[in-house]
């Protein structure tokens, strides 16, 4: 469980909102005051549980989550040195995700907002991830672009506003991340994947063997199903010849230049997608957000882009971009600003799209 602590010097005017995060393999909680300062920040990883099966098992996770919900609250309010009474609002990640997953963090929020009598947010799942933006740079206000990438989704949006977001592009299939994590299991670098290609890219050569970049006729959209059947094409093309030839299949392909070679072409889509969407908006700023945000290749890249482009770039600090509760907190404030309260019959949605928030 890591703990994270930024500061609990708290003045009466601040507004105290809670965050709960229980959409994938991670269970946290956290504290954040006026929807830009974490005050408290936990988060209760799985992935130890998951690698031993190479991605993450839905049915173990929930009972994961329902196992270590408690203490991870109990915690985020010990840090901040905080109780419930103290709290203006719950904020809860109500989907997308795994339904199993969300449904123990949205039935804790339900149990709080009701025995403390506090107002109950739902919070969008990748508004949440765009929002760990507010909480690094706190002059970043909308309008922007914000490429979100993550394991499960690929989307290009325009932030409108704090609570209005439109959507501009999203995967047709495989996202970012999990193409990162099949191919990464394929080549036997374990799980999770997204790091795993980074590391093993380190050195390699980029244009080791061809790799499609599909585009979709007058769409904006992704597809990166074509880019890792191809990829698992060439790997299984250098282990047949490894095989005929009695040698191994890093003397034909090594994990080094296979990493490398996937990596860029991801990054380079990725990149080229959000330069159109650039073009076709004028934002003058661009934000990441997503666990794929922590890439220091897709970072570098996006930087080049923003400095031909001219325009700014925001990136969430490293500990920020994968799954936790500071950020559903922090996009929680700004539904508490507009008193879009859920009901306490607030249900968890598998599939909910950004655009409908």
């Amino acid at each position: 469980m890591s703990n994270v602590i930024i500061s609990n010097n708290l003045s009466q005017e601040e507004t105290l909102i809670l965050g709960i995060e229980t959409s994938c393999d991670e269970t946290a909680a956290a504290i954040v005051a006026n929807g830009r300062r974490i005050v408290s920040n936990v988060v209760s990883s799985q992935i130890d549980i998951h690698s031993l099966y190479g991605g993450v098992v839905p049915e173990l996770a929930s009972r994961h989550h329902v196992e270590t919900i408690l203490p991870v609250l109990d915690r985020s309010l010990a840090l901040a040195g905080l109780s419930l009474s103290d709290l203006d609002a719950i904020a809860v990640t109500s989907g997308p995700g795994l339904i199993g997953a969300l449904l123990v963090g949205v039935a804790a929020a339900k149990s709080l907002a009701f025995a403390i009598d506090k107002p109950l947010l739902a919070v969008h799942h990748l508004s949440g991830h765009i929002a760990a933006n507010y909480l690094t740079d706190p002059e970043l206000t909308p309008p922007f672009l914000s490429l979100i990438v993550s394991g499960a989704h690929a989307h290009i949006v325009y932030v409108e506003d704090y609570t209005k977001i439109k959507l501009l592009a999203q995967t047709k299939d495989d996202a970012a991340g999990e193409v990162f994590d099949k191919l990464a299991r394929a080549v036997g670098l374990g799980y999770p994947g997204g790091p795993k290609i980074e590391k093993a890219a380190r050195g390699g050569n980029t244009k080791a063997f061809p790799l499609p970049h599909p585009e979709i006729k007058d769409s904006l959209d992704f597809s990166f199903s074509g880019v890792k059947t191809a990829a698992l094409n060439v790997l299984n093309q250098a282990e047949q010849k490894a095989a005929s030839t009695k040698s191994k299949r890093c003397e034909i392909l090594s994990d080094q230049d296979f990493a490398a070679t996937v990596q860029e072409t991801i990054v380079e889509i990725l990149t080229d997608h959000l330069a159109q969407a650039q073009e076709t908006t004028g934002a003058k700023i661009i934000a990441l957000a997503g666990g794929v945000s922590a890439n220091k290749r897709l970072r570098k890249s996006v930087q080049k882009l923003a400095n031909r482009l001219d325009v700014k770039l925001v990136v969430p600090d490293i500990r920020l971009c994968t799954d936790n509760a500071a950020m559903i907190a922090a996009a929680g404030y700004y539904i508490w600003l507009e008193q879009k309260f859920s009901a306490l019959d607030l249900n968890a949605s598998a599939l909910w799209q950004i655009d409908e928030t």
